[in-house]
Parts: C-alpha cells; structure tokens; sequence
C-alpha cells in the first residue's frame, strides 16, 4: 500500500454523506467481468480484497481508500490488420473485383467483434487516496487519462462530484527551471536529483539526462539558451523522493526510510489487513504534508473554479 504515482485534485463543494451511503453506492458500481463484447470497462473493487470482508470503503483517520478495477482487452492491431488482409484476399480472388474502402472498414469491425472474446484481459488496480479534511483527492497511476476515469467513475457513483487538477501559483516548469539555475533560490528542505528533462521553447527537441552534475556548466549553458525544466528528480528532506512533472503530477514515489522503518515496526499482530491499514494511515499522512510544502515552495495554491461538464450534476 505506497503509492507509486500521484495526480492530486481539489474538490469543490462536497456534499456531505456517511460512510454507510459511499460503501452502498460504491457496491452498485462494482467492478464486473468483462463481456464477450466489451473493450474494456472498470468499476469500483474492495482494496483489501477478500481481506476487507467485501468493503469497498477503507474510512481511517480522516482519510478514505478506494480502489478502482480497470480491465481492458488487448486485441493488436497487427492481429487485426493481417485478419482483414486475408478476408480481402479471398473476396478478390473469388469474385474478380477490388474490395472498396468501405468494405474493408466493415471487413475490419467484423474481425473486431469477431476476435475481441479471444482477446487477452488485462486488469489494473488504481487507487485512490481522498483527504476528506483538506478536501483533496490523489490517484495513484502514472497516466492523467486513467487518473480522469477514476474520477469520472467517482462522479457517476456519487451523482455530482466537482473535481480540479491542483494548481500552483507558480508554474512547476518555472518553478523548476529556476530551481537549476540558480541554487540560491532552492528551499532549504529541498534537495534535487540527478533525473531531468529539458524542453526547447522552439523544435530543438527535448533533452533528457540521469546521473548528472545539475550545476556544471554544461547544465548552464542549456538552462541559458532558453530551455526549461519539465521534469524533475526532488528530495524532501528524506521524507519523499519524486520526479515532479510540469502538470504538478508526482512519479517514482519513494518514501523515506524512517517511514518504511515505522510501518515495519508497527506492532500489527500479522494481520494483513491491520498492516494495510498501518501503511496507509501513515502514507496518507506523508503525502499531506509534504504535498503542502511542496505547494508552499510554489508560491501556494492557485484557487480554481470548476466547470460544469461531464454531465456533472449541479448541487
């Protein structure tokens, strides 16, 4: 239970509701198994498993946990492709005549539907991770459009959920790219690593680079000529280590030892779900605080109004 990947939203306006309401509407967008024709599909899963008793809805300390099941059908494209080569091979030969491009697209939806049940399943746990105290909500997936069916899913499941990306008066790429060239403006707590990557203002690309010396003058140079910093490796004090990126998304989540150290040491009693818990409570509270200074070294929260789309329910 350490979350890998971070995309951190503010909620606006919650309605408030007991516990009891979120398990039960939770439960009726459970997770189901995939039909024969369905592409993919996800719904809400228990996050201890069996573990839990079926809960869908880990309440602790101020904190909920849920789990989001993400199943999908790998069906390549090359499979397709060479199915309908084929089809249209033999309807050619056959009848004397070149298949239309309409035809070979319908040809194409034939095969789909006709492959997809064979299709290999390929499932995805995303959690989720709601500070109902700071009213704030993060994800743990390394890409932002799973991290939106999460909580397109959340909003259905709730009726109106109001939801914004987290926002800093500073921008991360500004942020960061003052951050490398100039060390004095770098917070005390803060130490950066050696991962990066540089984006060009024009089409000079993009330069990526490990293991680096991030004040030599090489470095300077790059930062001179106008490139800025989009991602970057940080260091809270050896509480969490992360690679920033420019849309405020926080990737290779490392947490510090002492805080591994704890969570092994808690005296659990080898109840797995008891342990589940311990790492939870105490990562839930790691992410807070430092997600909060993280915003302070960025000049603070941006106060942002959300738009009423996705068929979002008006309170």
């Amino acid at each position: 239970m350490w979350f890998k990947n971070l995309h951190l939203y503010r909620l606006h306006g919650v309605k408030a509701r007991s516990l009891g309401e979120i398990d039960t509407l939770l439960a009726q967008r459970s997770a189901k198994p995939l039909g024969n024709s369905d592409a993919r599909r996800i719904g809400w899963t228990p996050p201890a498993g069996h573990l839990g008793g079926g809960q869908m809805l880990h309440p602790l300390q101020g904190r909920l946990l849920i789990s989001a099941l993400r199943q999908e059908r790998l069906l390549p494209a090359s499979v397709v492709a060479e199915e309908v080569a084929e089809k249209v091979a033999e309807i050619e030969e056959s009848e004397g005549r070149k298949v239309t491009r309409k035809e070979k697209t319908a040809l194409k939806e034939q095969v789909t539907e006709e492959l997809m049940p064979r299709a290999f399943v390929r499932s995805q746990k995303i959690d989720l991770w709601w500070d109902t105290e700071r009213n704030m909500i993060g994800v743990n997936t390394s890409s932002r459009a799973r991290a939106e069916d999460v909580l397109d899913l959340l909003r259905e499941t709730l009726g109106s959920l109001k939801a914004t990306p987290l926002s800093s008066q500073t921008l991360p790429i500004r942020a960061m790219t003052t951050w490398l060239s100039d060390p004095a403006s770098r917070p005390a707590d803060l130490q950066l690593g050696d991962n990066f990557e540089l984006k060009a203002k024009g089409d000079d690309g993009i330069v990526r680079a490990r293991q680096v010396d991030l004040d030599s003058s090489e470095m300077q140079q790059l930062l001179e000529s106008g490139r800025q910093s989009s991602k970057l490796a940080l260091s809270i004090e050896g509480q969490l280590s992360f690679i920033l990126h420019d849309d405020l998304a926080l990737k290779s989540l490392r947490f510090g030892d002492a805080l591994i150290e704890e969570a092994d040491h808690a005296d659990d009693g080898d109840d797995a779900l008891a342990r589940l818990e311990t790492d939870f409570i105490l990562m839930a509270g790691s992410l807070r605080q430092n997600v909060e200074r993280l915003l302070e070294w960025l000049g603070g929260e941006t106060e942002r109004q959300p738009a009423a789309d996705k068929g979002e329910v008006q309170p």
